[in-house]
C-alpha cells in the first residue's frame, strides 16, 4: 500500500472542530447542543454586503487580479488609513481567509527547518500551517495567571537562534483574548529590530477591543516597515466568516513580491466573495457600536458566570470574543466527549474546546478549555448553568 506522507502523518486535528463526530451524534439522539467551541458569531452579516451579491448582474464568473480585486484593495487601505496606518493598496494581497495569508506568510519568510517564536496558547492551526511549511515552532508560555499578557521580553530572546525568521501573535487574541498594549507591541518592535527577524501580527479581531481599550497594530510602528507583515479577515468583523476573504498587509515590496508569487499560483481568491467583502467596508459605525455593546454584555455575563463556579479559574478577556477558563478536571479532553456522549441536563448538553490543542508545548493547558461567548443572552445563562451541574456529576 502507497504510504502517506510524514508532514501528513504529523498534520494536527483541530482542536475546535475534531468533537464533531461526539456532536452529530448527540444530534441525532436529540439532544440539543449550546455550540462554545467555535468562534461562529451569531450577529447578522450587514445588509449591504449581502445585498451586493444579490444585486449584482455578472453574465461571466470570471478570475480577478491575483492580488484581488484593485478597486477592493484601494478601499480597503482606505480602512487602514482610517485608523492610522501607513497603508496603500500596493502593500495588500486579497487573500482566501487569514489562514491563506497565514500560509502565504509561511512560504515567503522561513525554510523547511526554521523556526518562529509564538506565545502559547496561540490560535490552534499555527500548528497546521508551521507542519504545513515545515517549519518549526517555539512556544513561549503565557499565563493564565497574568491573563495571558506577553511574556517577559528576555524569554523571546532565549529562544532566538539563527534559524529563527519571526514573531508570531494574535492582537487581539484567539484563544485567549488577550489584548496586547502599546508599551509590550513596541517591546516586540525593538526585538525584531534588535535581531533583524519578521513580525507577523494576525489581527483579524482588531476591531473587538472592549471599554475603551485601543487596539494596536504592527503596522502603526513606522521603523518597523521592512519588519511588519499583518494578516486579516471579514470573517469577524462582518459576521462573514464562510466568505473566505482575507488579507496580507507590509510595506515591505520584497515580501510582497514574493507572496504575489504564492498568490499567483492559487490564481485568485473567489469573485462573489469580493464583491461582497467591498461592499462590506460601507457598514456604518453603528453596527460595530451595537456588536461592541453586545460583545461586551456577553462577555461579563460569561465571566462572572464562571467565576461562581467552584474551581473555575477564568482570565477575563479585553478583546475578541473567547476566553480561556480553567476547570477542575484532569483531562478537559475527556470531559468535552463525555459531555456529548454521556451527560445530559433536561436533554442539553454544551460544546466546548480543548485547550490542550492551542499549546504547542506537550501536556499543556489539558485542564483548560476555549469558550467563545458568541450565543445570545439566554443561552449563554443556560450554558453556565449546564457546565457547573456537569463538573459536579463528571467529578462524582
Amino acid at each position: 500500500m502507497p504510504k502517506i506522507s510524514h508532514k501528513g502523518q504529523e498534520m494536527p486535528e483541530s482542536p475546535i472542530r475534531k468533537l464533531v463526530p461526539y456532536a452529530e451524534a448527540a444530534t441525532r439522539r436529540g439532544r440539543k447542543i449550546y455550540q462554545l467551541n467555535i468562534g461562529q458569531p451569531d450577529i447578522k452579516t450587514p445588509e449591504g454586503a449581502l445585498d451586493a451579491v444579490r444585486n449584482h448582474n455578472i453574465e461571466v464568473l470570471s478570475y480577478s487580479h491575483s492580488a484581488g480585486f484593485e478597486s477592493y484593495r484601494e478601499k480597503l487601505a482606505g480602512y487602514y488609513q482610517k485608523t492610522s496606518l501607513p497603508v496603500n493598496k500596493e502593500d495588500i494581497i486579497i487573500t482566501t481567509g487569514g489562514s491563506e495569508a497565514l500560509l502565504f506568510a509561511m512560504g515567503s519568510i522561513t525554510d523547511p527547518g526554521d523556526e518562529v517564536i509564538i506565545p502559547e496558547p496561540f490560535y490552534a492551526n499555527y500548528n497546521g500551517f508551521a507542519t504545513a511549511s515545515g517549519v518549526k515552532i517555539k512556544p513561549i508560555q503565557a499565563s493564565i495567571d497574568t491573563g495571558f499578557a506577553l511574556p517577559p521580553i528576555s524569554e523571546f530572546e532565549k529562544l532566538i537562534t539563527e534559524r529563527t525568521k519571526a514573531i508570531l501573535i494574535c492582537n487581539p487574541g484567539n484563544p485567549t483574548g488577550y489584548l496586547y498594549t502599546r508599551e509590550e507591541v513596541q517591546q516586540l518592535a525593538d526585538l525584531a529590530l534588535k535581531h533583524d527577524l519578521f513580525i507577523v501580527s494576525d489581527e483579524v479581531y482588531r476591531e473587538f477591543a472592549y471599554e475603551g481599550v485601543e487596539h494596536h497594530s504592527i503596522m502603526s510602528i513606522p521603523e518597523l516597515a521592512e519588519h511588519a507583515i499583518m494578516v486579516d479577515s471579514v470573517s469577524k468583523r462582518y459576521s462573514m466568516c464562510g466568505a473566505r476573504i482575507g488579507c496580507l498587509v507590509s510595506k515591505n515590496s520584497k515580501f510582497i513580491a514574493t507572496a504575489m508569487k504564492f498568490a499567483q499560483a492559487r490564481l485568485s481568491p473567489p469573485t462573489f466573495a469580493q464583491i461582497a467583502s467591498e461592499a462590506a467596508l460601507d457598514t456604518p459605525q453603528e453596527y460595530f457600536d451595537e456588536v461592541i455593546e453586545e460583545y461586551t454584555y456577553r462577555r461579563n455575563l460569561l465571566v462572572k458566570g464562571l467565576e461562581k463556579i467552584d474551581g473555575v479559574k477564568v482570565a477575563k478577556p479585553k478583546g475578541a470574543f473567547y476566553c480561556i477558563a480553567q476547570l477542575p478536571v484532569e483531562d478537559a479532553d475527556d470531559f468535552a466527549r463525555w459531555l456529548l456522549e454521556d451527560f445530559e441536563d433536561q436533554n442539553e448538553t454544551i460544546m466546548v474546546a480543548p485547550a490542550a490543542g492551542f499549546y504547542s508545548t506537550p501536556n499543556t493547558g489539558k485542564n483548560q478549555v476555549r469558550i467563545a461567548y458568541v450565543l445570545k443572552k439566554e443561552d449563554l445563562e443556560r450554558a453556565i448553568i449546564i457546565l457547573e451541574k456537569a463538573l459536579k456529576q463528571y467529578n462524582r
